[in-house]
C-alpha cells in the first residue's frame, strides 16, 4: 500500500471516519455489488459498499457510505464524500482521480483504481437521478400521459 494512503488512513483512524453512516430515503442509493463494481473495495467477493446521497436544489447536500473495504477503499470514499459535498451534480460529475491524489500527497495504482471505479459509480446514480426527475416532471407536466400509456 502506497504511504501516502497509510498515512491517511492512520489520520482517519485518529480522527474518525467522518463521512461513515447511513440515512433513510436518500436521493441515491448506490450499491456496489448490484452495480457489479465491488472491485474498488478491495476485497473481492466480500468487498462491498453502499453510498447515500441526498440532492437539494441540484446540490449534493449529504452524503454516507457503509463499507467493508480495505484501507485503501475507505481513504478513496472519504476522500469522494469530502469532493463532492456541497458540489452541483454538474460539478460532482467533473470530478477527476487527480483530485484524490491532491487530497492524500501521493499517487497510487491503487488508489487510482479505486477512484476511478467510484467516480463511475457516483456518474451511473447520477444519470438515474436525474433521469427520473425529468420523467417525473414530465408526468407531472402532463399526468393523461401515463394513462395513456405514452410512459
Amino acid at each position: 500500500m502506497d504511504e501516502a494512503v497509510i498515512k491517511y488512513y492512520r489520520r482517519l483512524l485518529r480522527t474518525g471516519f467522518e463521512n461513515a453512516g447511513s440515512f433513510n430515503n436518500p436521493s441515491i442509493f448506490l450499491d456496489s455489488y448490484e452495480e457489479g463494481t465491488s472491485m474498488f473495495c478491495g476485497l473481492a467477493a466480500e468487498g462491498n459498499m453502499n453510498i447515500f446521497i441526498n440532492i437539494k436544489n441540484d446540490t449534493i447536500d449529504t452524503i454516507k457510505y457503509l463499507c467493508i473495504c480495505d484501507p485503501t477503499g475507505n481513504v478513496a470514499v472519504e476522500i469522494l464524500c469530502n469532493l463532492v459535498k456541497g458540489k452541483t451534480l454538474e460539478k460532482a460529475t467533473d470530478i477527476t482521480e487527480e483530485l484524490f491524489f491532491q487530497a492524500t500527497e501521493g499517487k497510487s495504482e491503487d488508489l487510482q483504481k479505486k477512484a476511478t471505479g467510484l467516480l463511475e459509480l457516483l456518474r451511473k446514480g447520477i444519470s438515474r437521478y436525474q433521469t427520473n426527475i425529468s420523467k417525473n416532471s414530465l408526468q407531472e407536466d402532463n399526468p393523461n400521459q401515463k394513462k395513456a400509456g405514452v410512459i
